[in-house]
């Protein structure tokens, strides 16, 4: 194999197909990236058995790829990127020399790493799963910007550290949920069929970065009972899908509020953040004390001391006390779009909802903390 390549493309592409790989993998193969010349084409190939991407570079202006003899070599690849990141030219040269043993030149540095047999590399099967839908690139951001921060981070239950797609009735709910809180989005999805699946947020995330910004107008997503796979022109990631039955959170969500606060959302923000320093038990607690004349939020530590602020909003409703994770609140809030927000509430230790006031197709739920203070 021999080929040159622009070395910032040549590195965009490899920092892309690193996002799969997993560096202490106990399966070495699956420690590198497959690197595979062919028919003026450059295809790079990253796996950590549960997430693969493959991103091919056609021979154009833009990357100056110039192939000379084809073939494949498997590269560990935080060498790689050490190399690509390092490299003293805007053109590199990668040649195997010898077996494995590879030459990577550029205008004075030269580089010699031993690669590993492409051979040992396990076959991943990039074929496309049968149901495939389209959407617009902005509208899978939003998605996974507005729900996958409401994951589980714990594999206590593995189907909750994933987003949930659903669609029936031409409408797509994606949910996110730890138990504690719940992101959900809705809206008409004018597509036939039906599919209830569960993709990782770690997936997601990799999908948004490397995916999502690449001036790609829309996005393909091929689903089966046990794969996602997401295609854009030059680039394939798929994942396993997470096992298990998502929980019906449906029926956590209020039906009916009888106190309703409306707020900038930035204020609230802003507030809550003030009293984040103040901690117990390692956690952010907040306490909200609501009536007809005033609304005050304050944050309270026997260690640390407290915080005491009139918040500049509008209550409706009887006078409620409440108590809540105030990073859990930030987080919804900042998941919202719009300048202001209504927070809705049924109970003081009824879930209360987050909402903007301009788009309804996205809800946000807290559950509240019992305190006593």
């Amino acid at each position: 194999m021999n080929f040159s390549i622009s070395t910032s493309v040549f590195a965009t592409a490899v920092g892309m197909t690193d996002r799969a790989i997993n560096a202490s993998s106990p399966q070495p193969s699956l420690r590198g990236i497959k690197i595979q010349a062919v028919n003026d084409s450059l295809i790079l190939t990253g796996s950590n058995a549960d997430i693969s991407i493959m991103k091919t570079l056609h021979s154009d202006e833009e990357n100056n790829l110039t192939i000379v003899e084809e073939g494949t070599i498997l590269i560990e690849s935080k060498y790689l990127l050490d190399i690509v990141r390092k490299m003293d030219s805007s053109i590199m040269t990668i040649e195997v020399i010898d077996g494995a043993l590879t030459r990577f030149s550029g205008d004075r540095a030269v580089f010699k790493i031993n690669g590993l047999n492409a051979l040992d590399y396990p076959t991943i099967d990039f074929s496309k799963p049968g149901d495939t839908v389209t959407m617009p690139c902005s509208m899978l951001k939003d998605i996974i910007e507005q729900t996958t921060f409401a994951t589980a981070l714990k594999e206590t239950r593995p189907v909750l550290t994933g987003v949930n797609f659903r669609l029936d009735d031409h409408i797509l709910r994606c949910t996110g949920t730890d138990s504690y809180r719940l992101a959900k989005k809705t809206f008409p999805f004018n597509v036939d069929g039906s599919f209830n699946v569960t993709i990782p947020s770690r997936t997601l995330n990799d999908v948004k970065a490397t995916m999502l910004d690449q001036g790609e107008e829309v996005i393909e997503i091929s689903l089966s009972d046990k794969k996602a796979q997401f295609n854009i022109e030059d680039m394939v990631l798929q994942t396993r899908l997470l096992d298990g039955t998502f929980p019906d959170v449906d029926r956590l969500i209020p039906s009916s509020f009888d106190y309703v606060l409306s707020i900038n959302r930035n204020e609230l923000i802003r507030s809550i953040d003030r009293t984040t320093f103040i901690r117990s038990d390692n956690m952010s607690i907040n306490r909200l004390q609501c009536s007809e004349n005033e609304v005050i939020l304050t944050s309270k530590s026997q260690e640390i001391g407290e915080s005491r602020e009139n918040l500049d909003c509008t209550f409706n409703g009887n006078d409620l006390d409440i108590s809540f994770s105030g990073n859990y609140v930030i987080d919804a809030a900042r998941a919202l779009r719009g300048e202001n927000i209504t927070v809705n509430f049924s109970g003081d230790m009824r879930p209360f909802v987050l909402k903007d006031e301009d788009d309804e197709s996205v809800i946000q739920l807290v559950l509240p903390l019992r305190t006593y203070n």
